[in-house]
């Protein structure tokens, strides 16, 4: 059996493609060939790595054809941000030997909750164009299915979590001097009253939904699955949890939100931070445990905990 691993030197790739090659699959990694996997394995001895690049090989519409005539049973499609790329990839697999091809959207693709957990099943409403292109592409794979039995399943993480990069902090940001400050024993300030959510996923959860819909193929296509930690977490339980890791007592203060942007006052972490507390994002994973045995091994802040270690062991965070 030959597995193709679109961006398999990534977050999710660094756990997925040793798992298939543990499972006896014929593993091939496409990547543009500037990153490494996270995480060194002797599996990756046994992977073939191609070079594309998908950005530019879309514009004259050969990228898809190449990896259609890669002739792969499974087909793990980790790196599509517009739909238009899902359109051409479902055309140029029709007709192929593929058994299995599995989309990576986000739970962004809901946008608003009206109920949570959230399920999977509510109607979507994406608010930004990832959320929306994810949504699109997570449409048009389940009319295939319904319509012409492509076989497809769509796999939505959560806020991606890890040794190796910096993960989303207690504020809902990317800044990592939040948690230096927490480490510290410093205060940190919380936008509204921190009651927002927020809901990671440890990347080696990601791969394991992804792994057990492949095993549990039956059960999976036409279907999609949430990829997050067994629960969420208010921001302030996340500050909170931080500062007990670290050994401090928690110093939390609260503005509201247009004093907090003025007290933060770096657009980007300000971006963040609206774009996590306007989702508020609180997942269930009910559907795959049913489906799939999806059994996650990390809790949040067992992910982050392992994040945060890795930016002391880089140097990106002294405490």
């Amino acid at each position: 059996m030959k597995a193709v691993v679109i961006g398999g030197c990534g977050h999710i790739g660094t756990y997925l493609v040793p798992r298939l090659v543990k499972a006896g699959y014929q593993v091939v990694s496409v990547t543009r060939g500037q990153s490494k996997p996270y995480l060194p394995s002797h599996a990756w001895d046994e992977v073939e790595n191609v070079i594309l690049d998908r950005e530019e090989e879309e514009k004259d519409g050969t990228f898809a054809k190449k990896i259609a005539a890669m002739n792969a049973d499974v087909v793990i499609d980790l790196i599509t941000f517009k739909a238009e790329s899902t359109y051409q990839m479902v055309e140029a697999l029709k007709g192929t030997n593929l058994s299995h091809y599995l989309f990576c959207a986000s739970i962004w693709a809901h946008g608003h909750a009206t109920i949570v957990p959230a399920p999977e099943d509510l109607p979507r409403h994406p608010l930004e164009d990832y959320g929306i292109n994810k949504a699109k592409s997570e449409a048009y794979l389940h009319e295939q299915y319904r319509k012409d039995g492509f076989p497809e399943t769509v796999v939505m993480p959560g806020h991606i979590t890890g040794p190796g990069w910096n993960c989303i902090n207690p504020t809902g940001n990317l800044d990592p001097l939040v948690f230096q400050k927490i480490g510290r024993g410093e205060g940190i300030v919380l936008p509204n009253m921190g009651m927002e959510t927020v809901h990671h996923v440890h990347a080696d959860d990601v791969a394991q939904v992804f792994m057990n819909a492949i095993c549990c193929r039956g059960q999976a296509l036409g279907e999609s699955f949430h990829a997050v930690a067994p629960h969420a977490m208010t921001l302030l339980g996340f500050a909170e949890a931080m500062y007990a890791w670290f050994g401090k007592q928690p110093d939390i203060s609260f503005l509201p939100w247009k004093e907090w942007c003025e007290h933060t006052a770096v657009d980007s972490f300000i971006n963040s931070t609206w774009s996590h507390v306007t989702h508020s994002d609180n997942y269930s994973i009910e559907k795959g445990k049913k489906l799939i045995n999806y059994n996650p091994r990390y809790t949040i802040l067992q992910a982050v905990e392992e994040s945060v270690n890795s930016m002391l062991e880089r140097g990106v965070i002294t405490v």
